[in-house]
């Protein structure tokens, strides 16, 4: 990426406003009766874990690879959950409607570049969720998002 070119991190205004997104947003969650069931034992401190990770593959600051173990740990979490594809999609929903609600960027780049990290992050939540019993994520480099700029195809570890 040119160096004049703003991180999506920095576009969307930086941790604060991430802060704000995953505040608002998991309020909404926790109301809503498709998806409370699933995090209604999350911690106080869960909120600010997901926008820490936001944050660092949107290109900020490596908090939650350093704090909090990185995208193994990540997709840890989500073993045997069991999200089913209705669920997914609110949590799209719900989240579209926090960016609106904390005045994230409206831009068509922003929101595109946003919403196709969040079309495939809940895809591959959910692909994770319903790994067969015993898996072990193994350790992979944090995702990194960018203004539209490909990544590797994402290839599933064996064992699925």
């Amino acid at each position: 990426m040119k160096k004049d070119v703003p991180s999506l991190y920095d576009w969307a205004g930086g941790g604060e406003a991430l802060n704000r997104l995953t505040e608002v947003f998991y309020a909404r969650v926790l109301q809503d009766p498709l998806l409370e069931p699933v995090f209604r034992n999350m911690s106080d401190d869960h909120p600010q874990h997901v926008a820490a990770f936001i944050g660092e593959v949107f290109g900020g600051p490596t908090s939650y690879s350093d704090n909090l173990g990185g995208h193994r740990e990540m997709i840890a979490h989500h073993l045997n959950r069991h999200l089913t594809e209705e669920q997914r999609r609110r949590w799209i929903d719900l989240l579209q409607d926090a960016a609106d609600a904390v005045d994230l960027p409206d831009d068509p780049e922003f929101r595109s570049a946003f919403m196709a990290y969040v079309e495939w992050g809940t895809r591959l939540a959910k692909f994770n969720s319903n790994r067969k019993p015993g898996f072990e994520p193994a350790e992979e480099p944090m995702p990194q998002w960018g203004w539209g700029v490909p990544g590797r195809p994402y290839q599933p570890q064996s064992g699925s």
